[in-house]
């Protein structure tokens, strides 16, 4: 089943055949395979997702380094499995030691170490990240094309459209909710996050609010837009400013049990199949809504 199939399998199932035409585009910032070796030995990760990716699909020795967000259980899904790998905090130094024949990296990821060891002819593999679920199959199956095992990410890219269907085979038109994180942050059905609410049998108040990706969104328009639910990012360790918009006052009345939900970044940051854990939570945060209201 090639990569085209699957991501339109996955997009008729979420947008009845509408697919999200920016990102089905999207040609992942990876130059061709002839750039890379066939079956790399030796591959580091310096990416948060890209090391869950990874940690998936590579073979018995052949991923030697991730990235040592994979140990920060607040955002990484496998920080038991990361722990048998050696740590990096992509430095070009550090990297540059392990002697990979492939090092992958996201987009956005120390730009500097990327374009030093290019420099040094090290092959470096940059992925963009996930925007949407039908992202999740394409970065799967790119995956499983850098690290050549192609049949097990296709595997496992088949099990995830299977899975993400059975979850929404029953979604009905369901409870309000917003997506509200740190300095008022909220997603529209453009981004994984909205679409992960979405999934859930969720209607987003951010695209009624004229939101398709993601931007600020003032606490007096959430309240006015009286969404059903309220989905708050979970809070870190210390005081920030920008947490405090969460803890206002206003925001008591959906501190009742079915009306507040917290999002678990290791969860949601990354197109794995660990969204569907997500959707999953979301699901029964809805049902629960839907009991207390009847």
């Amino acid at each position: 089943m090639r990569l085209t199939h699957l991501i339109s399998m996955l997009a008729v199932l979420l947008l009845g055949g509408a697919a999200q035409a920016q990102e089905a585009a999207d040609p992942l910032s990876v130059p061709p395979s002839s750039e890379f070796p066939a079956h790399p030995q030796r591959v580091v990760s310096m990416n948060l997702c890209t090391d869950q990716l990874a940690m998936m699909l590579a073979a018995p020795g052949q991923l030697l380094s991730v990235s040592y967000l994979a140990l920060d259980s607040r955002s990484s899904a496998m920080v038991e499995e990361a722990r048998a790998y050696e740590i990096n905090h992509g430095r070009a130094e550090e990297i540059y030691l392990l002697e990979p024949d492939l090092v992958i990296a996201g987009a956005y990821t120390t730009r500097a170490t990327v374009d030093m060891l290019r420099r040094l002819d090290v092959p470096v593999a940059v992925i963009q990240p996930a925007r949407a679920l039908d992202d999740v199959v394409a970065r799967i199956l790119k995956m499983g094309t850098l690290l050549g095992h192609e049949d097990s990410a296709e595997a496992m890219a088949a099990q995830f459209i299977g899975d993400l269907s059975a979850l929404t085979e029953a979604n009905e038109e369901g409870p309000r909710a917003a997506l509200y994180s740190a300095n008022g942050w909220t997603s529209g059905d453009k981004s994984l996050a909205g679409q992960i609410l979405r999934a859930a049998g969720l209607r987003n108040v951010a695209t009624e609010k004229g939101f398709s990706q993601g931007g600020i969104l003032p606490l007096e328009v959430l309240v006015m837009a009286a969404p059903d639910m309220v989905i708050n990012s979970g809070d870190y360790p210390g005081h920030s400013r920008a947490e405090d918009v969460l803890r206002h006052p206003v925001l008591d009345v959906y501190r009742a049990p079915g009306m507040r939900s917290d999002m678990r970044d290791r969860d949601w940051v990354c197109g794995t199949p660990y969204v569907l854990r997500a959707i999953k939570r979301l699901r029964n945060d809805r049902d629960q809504f839907q009991r207390t209201a009847e």
